[in-house]
Protein backbone atom coordinates (compact mmCIF):
# COMPACT_ATOMS: atom_id res chain seq x y z
CA UNK A 1 0.00 0.00 0.00
CA UNK A 2 2.91 2.51 0.94
CA UNK A 3 4.31 1.33 -2.77
CA UNK A 4 1.24 2.50 -4.38
CA UNK A 5 0.84 6.14 -2.52
CA UNK A 6 4.36 6.64 -3.75
CA UNK A 7 3.59 6.14 -6.61
CA UNK A 8 0.68 8.69 -7.19
CA UNK A 9 2.28 10.74 -5.02
CA UNK A 10 5.73 11.23 -7.60
CA UNK A 11 2.54 11.50 -10.55
CA UNK A 12 1.13 14.64 -8.88
CA UNK A 13 4.51 15.78 -8.40
CA UNK A 14 5.72 15.09 -12.17
CA UNK A 15 2.34 16.34 -13.32
CA UNK A 16 3.05 19.70 -11.55
CA UNK A 17 6.54 20.18 -12.89
CA UNK A 18 5.34 19.42 -16.60
CA UNK A 19 3.15 22.68 -15.80
CA UNK A 20 5.73 24.62 -14.48
CA UNK A 21 7.90 23.75 -17.31
CA UNK A 22 5.40 24.34 -19.63
CA UNK A 23 4.56 27.86 -18.20
CA UNK A 24 8.64 28.95 -18.63
CA UNK A 25 8.12 27.16 -22.54
CA UNK A 26 5.36 29.34 -22.71
CA UNK A 27 7.30 32.50 -21.94
CA UNK A 28 10.79 31.93 -23.28
CA UNK A 29 8.87 31.28 -26.87
CA UNK A 30 7.62 34.70 -26.02
CA UNK A 31 10.49 36.12 -25.77
CA UNK A 32 11.54 33.87 -28.94
CA UNK A 33 8.39 35.30 -31.19
CA UNK A 34 9.96 39.55 -30.14
CA UNK A 35 13.57 38.15 -31.25
CA UNK A 36 12.44 37.30 -34.63
CA UNK A 37 10.69 39.91 -34.95
CA UNK A 38 13.44 42.73 -34.46
CA UNK A 39 15.69 40.42 -36.46
CA UNK A 40 13.34 40.20 -39.64
CA UNK A 41 12.73 44.10 -38.96
CA UNK A 42 16.38 44.74 -39.33
CA UNK A 43 16.48 42.68 -42.66
CA UNK A 44 13.48 44.35 -43.79
CA UNK A 45 14.19 48.21 -43.10
CA UNK A 46 18.26 48.15 -42.31
CA UNK A 47 19.68 49.43 -39.00
CA UNK A 48 20.04 53.43 -40.65
CA UNK A 49 16.53 53.47 -41.58
CA UNK A 50 17.46 53.33 -45.49
CA UNK A 51 15.12 50.28 -46.46
CA UNK A 52 13.68 51.13 -50.05
CA UNK A 53 15.04 48.12 -51.43
CA UNK A 54 14.07 46.18 -48.52
CA UNK A 55 10.44 46.67 -49.26
CA UNK A 56 10.53 46.14 -52.72
CA UNK A 57 11.91 42.78 -51.78
CA UNK A 58 9.57 42.36 -48.96
CA UNK A 59 6.52 43.18 -51.63
CA UNK A 60 7.58 40.83 -54.41
CA UNK A 61 7.93 38.03 -51.55
CA UNK A 62 4.33 39.04 -50.28
CA UNK A 63 2.87 38.20 -54.00
CA UNK A 64 5.04 35.15 -53.95
CA UNK A 65 2.74 33.55 -51.02
CA UNK A 66 -0.07 35.06 -52.44
CA UNK A 67 0.49 33.20 -55.26
CA UNK A 68 0.88 29.83 -53.53
CA UNK A 69 -2.31 27.70 -53.07
CA UNK A 70 -0.83 26.13 -49.84
CA UNK A 71 1.47 26.83 -47.28
CA UNK A 72 3.87 29.98 -46.27
CA UNK A 73 7.04 30.98 -45.08
CA UNK A 74 5.92 30.91 -40.68
CA UNK A 75 8.77 33.08 -39.97
CA UNK A 76 7.61 35.86 -42.35
CA UNK A 77 4.17 35.82 -39.61
CA UNK A 78 6.82 36.72 -37.05
CA UNK A 79 5.53 39.86 -36.58
CA UNK A 80 1.62 39.36 -35.67
CA UNK A 81 -0.11 38.92 -32.51
CA UNK A 82 -0.91 35.59 -31.48
CA UNK A 83 -2.75 33.88 -28.74
CA UNK A 84 -2.66 30.10 -26.67
CA UNK A 85 -6.00 29.22 -27.85
CA UNK A 86 -7.34 25.35 -27.46
CA UNK A 87 -9.83 23.67 -30.56
CA UNK A 88 -12.48 20.92 -29.71
CA UNK A 89 -11.58 19.00 -33.07
CA UNK A 90 -14.16 16.30 -34.57
CA UNK A 91 -13.02 14.02 -36.76
CA UNK A 92 -14.02 10.38 -39.30
CA UNK A 93 -11.23 8.54 -38.54
CA UNK A 94 -12.12 5.89 -41.45
CA UNK A 95 -9.51 6.79 -43.87
CA UNK A 96 -6.80 8.01 -41.58
CA UNK A 97 -3.47 5.99 -39.93
CA UNK A 98 -4.43 7.51 -36.38
CA UNK A 99 -4.32 11.09 -35.33
CA UNK A 100 -0.80 11.80 -34.45
CA UNK A 101 1.26 12.53 -37.36
CA UNK A 102 4.38 10.37 -36.03
CA UNK A 103 2.95 7.87 -37.66
CA UNK A 104 4.75 6.45 -40.54
CA UNK A 105 1.34 6.22 -43.03
CA UNK A 106 -0.27 9.42 -44.62
CA UNK A 107 -2.56 10.76 -43.80
CA UNK A 108 -3.35 11.46 -40.43
CA UNK A 109 -5.83 13.70 -38.59
CA UNK A 110 -3.05 16.02 -37.44
CA UNK A 111 -1.30 16.60 -40.59
CA UNK A 112 -4.31 17.44 -41.60
CA UNK A 113 -4.83 20.02 -39.32
CA UNK A 114 -1.16 21.53 -40.08
CA UNK A 115 -1.93 21.73 -43.54
CA UNK A 116 -5.07 23.68 -42.39
CA UNK A 117 -3.37 26.25 -40.37
CA UNK A 118 -0.76 26.77 -42.88
CA UNK A 119 -3.07 27.35 -45.42
CA UNK A 120 -4.83 30.22 -43.42
CA UNK A 121 -1.90 31.29 -42.54
CA UNK A 122 -2.87 30.71 -38.63
CA UNK A 123 0.34 29.27 -37.62
CA UNK A 124 3.65 31.57 -36.48
CA UNK A 125 6.54 29.73 -36.46
CA UNK A 126 6.88 25.76 -36.43
CA UNK A 127 5.03 23.15 -34.99
CA UNK A 128 7.45 23.27 -31.86
CA UNK A 129 7.53 26.89 -31.14
CA UNK A 130 3.53 26.71 -31.20
CA UNK A 131 3.57 24.97 -28.01
CA UNK A 132 1.40 22.39 -29.38
CA UNK A 133 -0.19 19.35 -27.57
CA UNK A 134 -2.93 17.28 -28.08
CA UNK A 135 -5.28 15.44 -25.36
CA UNK A 136 -5.03 11.59 -26.52
CA UNK A 137 -3.36 9.85 -29.83
CA UNK A 138 -6.42 8.09 -31.10
CA UNK A 139 -5.39 4.79 -33.16
CA UNK A 140 -6.07 4.29 -37.00
CA UNK A 141 -9.95 3.80 -38.10
CA UNK A 142 -10.70 5.28 -34.44
CA UNK A 143 -13.24 8.67 -34.61
CA UNK A 144 -13.63 12.09 -32.62
CA UNK A 145 -16.21 14.08 -31.97
CA UNK A 146 -14.68 15.86 -28.63
CA UNK A 147 -10.58 15.50 -29.21
CA UNK A 148 -8.96 18.53 -27.91
CA UNK A 149 -5.33 20.41 -28.80
CA UNK A 150 -3.69 23.36 -27.89
CA UNK A 151 -1.42 25.93 -29.91
CA UNK A 152 -0.53 29.37 -30.33
CA UNK A 153 -2.15 31.00 -33.67
CA UNK A 154 -2.48 34.04 -35.36
CA UNK A 155 -4.79 36.64 -33.53
CA UNK A 156 -6.11 39.89 -34.57
CA UNK A 157 -5.90 41.48 -31.28
CA UNK A 158 -3.35 43.99 -29.89
CA UNK A 159 -2.53 44.21 -26.35
CA UNK A 160 -1.61 48.48 -26.75
CA UNK A 161 -1.03 48.94 -23.38
CA UNK A 162 2.78 46.90 -23.56
CA UNK A 163 2.72 47.05 -27.30
CA UNK A 164 5.17 50.42 -27.36
CA UNK A 165 5.62 49.05 -31.50
CA UNK A 166 7.01 45.89 -30.90
CA UNK A 167 5.45 42.81 -32.61
CA UNK A 168 4.98 39.15 -31.95
CA UNK A 169 3.24 39.87 -28.73
CA UNK A 170 0.86 37.40 -27.50
CA UNK A 171 -2.36 38.11 -26.55
CA UNK A 172 -3.18 36.33 -22.86
CA UNK A 173 -6.58 38.64 -22.16
CA UNK A 174 -10.36 37.33 -22.61
CA UNK A 175 -11.43 39.11 -25.46
CA UNK A 176 -13.24 37.69 -28.45
CA UNK A 177 -14.81 41.12 -30.00
CA UNK A 178 -13.08 41.36 -33.69
CA UNK A 179 -10.97 37.88 -33.05
CA UNK A 180 -10.43 35.60 -35.58
CA UNK A 181 -13.31 33.08 -35.93
CA UNK A 182 -11.03 30.27 -35.75
CA UNK A 183 -13.53 27.90 -36.18
CA UNK A 184 -15.06 29.31 -39.79
CA UNK A 185 -12.18 30.15 -40.93
CA UNK A 186 -10.53 26.42 -40.48
CA UNK A 187 -13.60 24.47 -41.46
CA UNK A 188 -13.63 26.07 -44.49
CA UNK A 189 -10.64 24.40 -45.72
CA UNK A 190 -10.47 21.06 -43.66
CA UNK A 191 -11.73 18.22 -45.65
CA UNK A 192 -15.45 17.05 -44.93
CA UNK A 193 -14.34 14.16 -42.26
CA UNK A 194 -12.49 17.04 -40.00
CA UNK A 195 -14.30 19.54 -38.20
CA UNK A 196 -13.08 21.92 -35.88
CA UNK A 197 -16.46 22.18 -33.50
CA UNK A 198 -15.49 25.47 -30.82
CA UNK A 199 -11.98 27.63 -29.66
CA UNK A 200 -10.85 28.85 -26.82
CA UNK A 201 -8.68 30.91 -25.06
CA UNK A 202 -6.43 29.20 -23.20
CA UNK A 203 -3.40 30.26 -20.36
CA UNK A 204 0.15 29.68 -21.45
CA UNK A 205 0.55 26.52 -19.06
CA UNK A 206 -2.48 24.86 -20.38
CA UNK A 207 -1.69 21.54 -21.29
CA UNK A 208 -4.01 19.52 -23.69
CA UNK A 209 -2.79 16.33 -22.26
CA UNK A 210 -1.99 16.72 -19.00
CA UNK A 211 -4.54 19.33 -17.97
CA UNK A 212 -6.91 16.81 -18.83
CA UNK A 213 -9.18 15.92 -16.16
CA UNK A 214 -11.01 12.69 -17.71
CA UNK A 215 -11.35 11.14 -20.96
CA UNK A 216 -14.84 9.18 -22.12
CA UNK A 217 -15.11 6.78 -24.96
CA UNK A 218 -18.33 5.10 -26.87
CA UNK A 219 -17.59 2.02 -28.23
CA UNK A 220 -21.04 1.01 -30.73
CA UNK A 221 -22.10 -2.93 -31.65
CA UNK A 222 -25.01 -4.59 -32.48
CA UNK A 223 -26.73 -6.31 -29.73
CA UNK A 224 -27.45 -9.52 -31.82
CA UNK A 225 -27.25 -12.37 -29.26
CA UNK A 226 -25.34 -11.00 -26.88
CA UNK A 227 -25.68 -11.49 -22.94
CA UNK A 228 -26.29 -7.75 -22.10
CA UNK A 229 -26.59 -8.42 -18.12
CA UNK A 230 -23.80 -10.43 -18.09
CA UNK A 231 -22.04 -8.08 -20.19
CA UNK A 232 -23.13 -5.21 -17.79
CA UNK A 233 -22.37 -7.47 -14.55
CA UNK A 234 -18.90 -8.07 -15.86
CA UNK A 235 -17.74 -3.75 -17.36
CA UNK A 236 -19.06 -2.83 -13.73
CA UNK A 237 -15.53 -4.56 -12.36
CA UNK A 238 -13.72 -2.13 -14.10
CA UNK A 239 -14.70 0.71 -12.73
CA UNK A 240 -12.20 1.98 -10.18
CA UNK A 241 -8.56 1.91 -10.10
CA UNK A 242 -6.27 -1.19 -11.43
CA UNK A 243 -3.74 -2.19 -12.82
CA UNK A 244 -4.81 -2.95 -16.06
CA UNK A 245 -1.33 -4.61 -18.31
CA UNK A 246 -3.55 -7.18 -18.67
CA UNK A 247 -5.93 -4.98 -20.98
CA UNK A 248 -3.62 -3.17 -22.91
CA UNK A 249 -0.61 -3.34 -25.61
CA UNK A 250 2.26 -3.01 -23.19
CA UNK A 251 4.82 -0.62 -23.85
CA UNK A 252 7.12 -1.50 -21.06
CA UNK A 253 10.23 1.16 -22.96
CA UNK A 254 8.32 3.87 -22.08
CA UNK A 255 5.23 2.84 -19.35
CA UNK A 256 5.95 2.01 -16.29
CA UNK A 257 3.02 2.34 -14.17
CA UNK A 258 -0.43 0.40 -15.35
CA UNK A 259 -2.74 1.71 -12.85
CA UNK A 260 -5.52 3.54 -14.25
CA UNK A 261 -8.77 5.47 -12.87
CA UNK A 262 -12.13 4.35 -14.68
CA UNK A 263 -15.07 6.36 -13.01
CA UNK A 264 -17.59 5.55 -15.36
CA UNK A 265 -19.04 2.33 -17.10
CA UNK A 266 -22.72 2.33 -19.32
CA UNK A 267 -23.77 -0.40 -21.34
CA UNK A 268 -27.54 1.33 -23.26
CA UNK A 269 -29.42 0.83 -25.93
CA UNK A 270 -29.62 3.42 -28.94
CA UNK A 271 -32.46 4.87 -30.87
CA UNK A 272 -30.85 3.05 -34.03
CA UNK A 273 -32.70 -0.29 -35.65
CA UNK A 274 -32.29 -2.16 -38.72
CA UNK A 275 -36.17 -3.42 -39.57
CA UNK A 276 -34.50 -5.56 -42.10
CA UNK A 277 -32.42 -7.60 -39.51
CA UNK A 278 -35.37 -8.37 -37.17
CA UNK A 279 -35.12 -5.08 -35.71
CA UNK A 280 -31.68 -5.44 -34.69
CA UNK A 281 -30.42 -2.48 -32.74
CA UNK A 282 -27.26 -0.39 -31.70
CA UNK A 283 -26.25 -0.94 -28.37
CA UNK A 284 -23.43 2.04 -26.75
CA UNK A 285 -20.80 1.20 -24.46
CA UNK A 286 -19.65 4.24 -22.04
CA UNK A 287 -16.35 4.10 -20.36
CA UNK A 288 -14.89 7.27 -18.69
CA UNK A 289 -11.28 7.76 -17.00
CA UNK A 290 -8.76 9.98 -15.94
CA UNK A 291 -6.80 8.39 -18.79
CA UNK A 292 -6.10 5.53 -20.47
CA UNK A 293 -3.47 3.09 -21.67
CA UNK A 294 -2.04 1.99 -25.31
CA UNK A 295 -5.40 0.05 -27.04
CA UNK A 296 -6.69 -0.21 -23.68
CA UNK A 297 -10.34 0.30 -24.16
CA UNK A 298 -10.35 -2.07 -27.44
CA UNK A 299 -9.35 -4.52 -25.13
CA UNK A 300 -11.68 -3.78 -22.46
CA UNK A 301 -14.32 -4.31 -24.71
CA UNK A 302 -12.99 -7.63 -26.42
CA UNK A 303 -13.41 -9.52 -23.26
CA UNK A 304 -16.88 -7.91 -22.86
CA UNK A 305 -17.77 -9.19 -26.10
CA UNK A 306 -16.56 -12.75 -24.85
CA UNK A 307 -18.47 -12.97 -21.85
CA UNK A 308 -21.52 -11.18 -23.90
CA UNK A 309 -21.38 -14.59 -26.37
CA UNK A 310 -21.29 -16.68 -23.17
CA UNK A 311 -17.83 -18.40 -23.73
CA UNK A 312 -16.54 -16.45 -20.46
CA UNK A 313 -17.63 -15.78 -17.08
CA UNK A 314 -18.21 -12.04 -15.59
CA UNK A 315 -15.52 -13.29 -13.59
CA UNK A 316 -12.67 -13.53 -15.99
CA UNK A 317 -12.53 -9.52 -15.41
CA UNK A 318 -11.42 -10.48 -11.86
CA UNK A 319 -9.05 -12.80 -12.92
CA UNK A 320 -7.21 -10.41 -15.66
CA UNK A 321 -7.18 -7.38 -13.13
CA UNK A 322 -5.62 -9.63 -10.50
CA UNK A 323 -1.50 -9.01 -11.80
CA UNK A 324 -0.26 -11.22 -9.11
CA UNK A 325 -2.31 -14.03 -9.80
CA UNK A 326 -2.76 -13.56 -14.00
CA UNK A 327 1.31 -12.16 -14.20
CA UNK A 328 1.14 -12.77 -18.42
CA UNK A 329 -1.50 -11.22 -20.27
CA UNK A 330 -3.39 -14.27 -21.86
CA UNK A 331 -3.10 -13.25 -26.07
CA UNK A 332 -6.46 -11.83 -27.55
CA UNK A 333 -7.92 -9.96 -30.65
CA UNK A 334 -8.72 -6.71 -30.00
CA UNK A 335 -12.30 -5.65 -30.79
CA UNK A 336 -12.29 -3.60 -34.16
CA UNK A 337 -11.35 0.13 -33.96
CA UNK A 338 -14.11 1.33 -36.51
CA UNK A 339 -17.12 1.81 -33.57
CA UNK A 340 -14.77 3.57 -31.44
CA UNK A 341 -14.98 7.55 -30.95
CA UNK A 342 -13.80 9.79 -28.50
CA UNK A 343 -16.39 11.08 -26.65
CA UNK A 344 -15.37 14.10 -24.98
CA UNK A 345 -12.46 15.26 -23.14
CA UNK A 346 -12.52 17.21 -19.43
CA UNK A 347 -11.14 20.52 -18.11
CA UNK A 348 -11.34 23.31 -15.88
CA UNK A 349 -12.44 26.72 -17.05
CA UNK A 350 -12.39 25.62 -20.37
CA UNK A 351 -15.63 27.20 -22.40
CA UNK A 352 -15.43 26.07 -26.52
CA UNK A 353 -16.81 28.87 -28.30
CA UNK A 354 -18.84 28.98 -31.95
CA UNK A 355 -20.38 31.86 -33.75
CA UNK A 356 -23.69 31.51 -35.06
CA UNK A 357 -22.36 31.93 -38.61
CA UNK A 358 -19.88 28.85 -38.17
CA UNK A 359 -22.43 26.99 -36.32
CA UNK A 360 -25.00 27.27 -39.12
CA UNK A 361 -22.06 26.46 -41.17
CA UNK A 362 -21.14 23.56 -39.29
CA UNK A 363 -24.95 21.89 -39.08
CA UNK A 364 -25.74 22.62 -42.14
CA UNK A 365 -22.06 20.36 -43.22
CA UNK A 366 -23.00 17.17 -40.69
CA UNK A 367 -26.46 16.81 -41.65
CA UNK A 368 -24.79 16.89 -45.73
CA UNK A 369 -22.92 14.37 -44.58
CA UNK A 370 -25.66 12.06 -42.44
CA UNK A 371 -27.32 11.92 -45.55
CA UNK A 372 -24.78 11.02 -47.49
CA UNK A 373 -23.68 8.15 -45.22
CA UNK A 374 -27.56 7.07 -45.41
CA UNK A 375 -27.23 7.04 -48.84
CA UNK A 376 -24.93 4.66 -49.11
CA UNK A 377 -26.41 2.21 -46.82
CA UNK A 378 -29.82 2.43 -48.55
CA UNK A 379 -27.76 1.21 -51.43
CA UNK A 380 -26.31 -1.42 -49.80
CA UNK A 381 -29.40 -2.67 -48.38
CA UNK A 382 -30.32 -3.02 -52.36
CA UNK A 383 -27.87 -5.00 -53.05
CA UNK A 384 -28.88 -7.19 -50.42
CA UNK A 385 -31.70 -7.36 -51.22
CA UNK A 386 -31.11 -8.07 -54.74
CA UNK A 387 -28.49 -10.98 -53.73
CA UNK A 388 -29.83 -12.31 -50.92
CA UNK A 389 -33.55 -13.27 -50.56
CA UNK A 390 -35.24 -13.26 -47.90
CA UNK A 391 -36.99 -16.05 -46.65
CA UNK A 392 -40.78 -15.41 -44.53
CA UNK A 393 -39.30 -16.64 -41.26
CA UNK A 394 -37.48 -13.18 -39.94
CA UNK A 395 -36.53 -15.15 -36.43
CA UNK A 396 -32.94 -15.38 -37.57
CA UNK A 397 -30.65 -12.48 -39.32
CA UNK A 398 -29.18 -13.45 -42.46
CA UNK A 399 -26.06 -12.90 -41.56
CA UNK A 400 -26.06 -15.20 -38.40
CA UNK A 401 -27.40 -18.47 -40.77
CA UNK A 402 -23.92 -18.20 -42.66
CA UNK A 403 -21.41 -17.59 -39.45
CA UNK A 404 -19.29 -20.47 -38.59
CA UNK A 405 -19.33 -22.06 -35.34
CA UNK A 406 -15.95 -20.59 -33.78
CA UNK A 407 -14.45 -22.96 -31.17
CA UNK A 408 -13.75 -20.78 -28.19
CA UNK A 409 -10.72 -21.15 -26.28
CA UNK A 410 -10.57 -20.21 -22.96
CA UNK A 411 -8.55 -16.94 -22.00
CA UNK A 412 -6.48 -18.71 -18.84
CA UNK A 413 -6.02 -21.51 -21.26
CA UNK A 414 -4.18 -19.67 -24.09
CA UNK A 415 -0.52 -18.91 -24.83
CA UNK A 416 0.44 -15.24 -23.26
CA UNK A 417 2.66 -12.95 -23.52
CA UNK A 418 5.80 -11.35 -21.67
CA UNK A 419 5.18 -10.43 -18.48
CA UNK A 420 6.47 -6.51 -17.32
CA UNK A 421 9.32 -7.51 -15.74
CA UNK A 422 10.42 -9.81 -18.26
CA UNK A 423 9.84 -7.16 -21.33
CA UNK A 424 11.67 -4.64 -19.01
CA UNK A 425 14.83 -7.36 -18.56
CA UNK A 426 15.11 -7.47 -22.17
CA UNK A 427 15.52 -4.17 -23.01
CA UNK A 428 18.16 -3.67 -20.36
CA UNK A 429 20.07 -6.77 -21.79
CA UNK A 430 19.89 -5.01 -25.46
CA UNK A 431 21.15 -1.65 -23.43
Amino acid sequence: MATQQSDAELIVSLQARVKELETENAKLLAQLADCHSHEMEEKLHGPDGKDREAKEGNRKFEKKIEKKESGYDTRFMSHHSKRYVALKVMYFGKRFYGFASEAQMQPTVESELFKAFEKTRLLIGDKKESQYSRCGRTDKGVSSVGQVIALFLRSNLKLSAINNGNSGEVVLDEKHEGEIDYVRVLNRVLPNDIRILGWCPAPVDFHARFSCLSREYKYFFWKEKLNIPAMESAGIKLVGEHDFRNFCKMDAANVHNYRRHITLFDISPTDVRLRLYNGNQLWVIKIKGSAFLWHQVRCMVAVLFMVGKGFESPNVIDMLLDTTRIVRKPQYTMASEVPLVLQCCEFDDIKFICSSDAGDALRLHLVNECQMYHLQATIFHEALLNCVPLSNDQSLLPFQATKKKVSHVSLMSRPTEPSYEERRAKLNTVA
